[in-house]
């Protein structure tokens, strides 16, 4: 038996499923409703298994950090209603030592506190909307958030007052992201609202019809 997470968009969701059946026989099906979404279990024929867990929230919410950048976005039905990607360096470590060490931990220290302050700049606007117009509607303040990059750094963002709107909300992780570019923004999104299937199959696929 093999064992991996697979990430399909939710309209594939059945398509996936009936292939799953052709690869591995009849197949015994239970769902469970969850507050994201209907999660799918289900057993063929041959021993195989996949549990899909949707991440069913909408208006979706990103937030990703690197040194390098940042992205924010907030997304409605599959599309971003609002987004900010931009770059803010924060130089990389030294092996220096002595007092021009401490020097540049000092200014690289600085360098990480500006881009965290930035970024809830902008998450704080993109996301829940200004004092005078704060978000409502099928565009308001995210239900679920997606969150990548730089565990620190985005724990440091979420973590600042300006952002306690944001806080208990579910949030899938994506910390395997490189520096964030709004190609990897758009990634985020297709990977934040895809169902997880965690699969167990044979390793050798029962024959369609056997």
């Amino acid at each position: 038996m093999t064992t991996r997470v697979v990430e399909v968009a939710p309209e594939r969701l059945d398509r996936w499923l009936a292939g799953f059946a052709e690869r591995h026989g009849a197949v015994d099906v239970a769902t469970e409703e969850t507050p994201g979404g209907i999660v799918v279990s289900a057993m063929a024929a041959d021993g195989s298994t996949a549990v899909a867990t949707p991440f069913a929230y909408d208006p979706l919410g990103l937030v990703l950090i690197r040194r390098g950048g940042y992205a924010v976005g907030l997304a409605h039905a599959g599309a971003f209603t609002s987004s900010k990607v931009g770059t803010r360096r924060v130089q990389s470590r030294t092996a220096a030592g002595g007092w021009s060490q401490q020097r540049f931990a000092r200014r690289r220290a600085n360098q990480a506190d500006e881009l965290v302050g930035a970024v809830v700049a902008h998450a704080r606007t993109v996301l829940l909307g200004d004092d005078e117009s704060p978000r409502t509607g099928a565009s308001g303040i995210p239900r679920g958030l997606v969150v990548g990059g730089d565990r620190a750094l985005v724990g440091e963002v979420l973590d600042a007052p300006a952002l306690r709107a944001l806080r208990g909300l579910p949030v899938r992780e994506l910390f395997d992201l490189p520096d964030p570019r709004r190609d990897v923004l758009e990634t985020a999104l297709r990977r934040g609202r895809a169902v997880r299937i965690a699969l167990t199959e044979t390793t050798r696929p029962a024959t369609p019809g056997a």
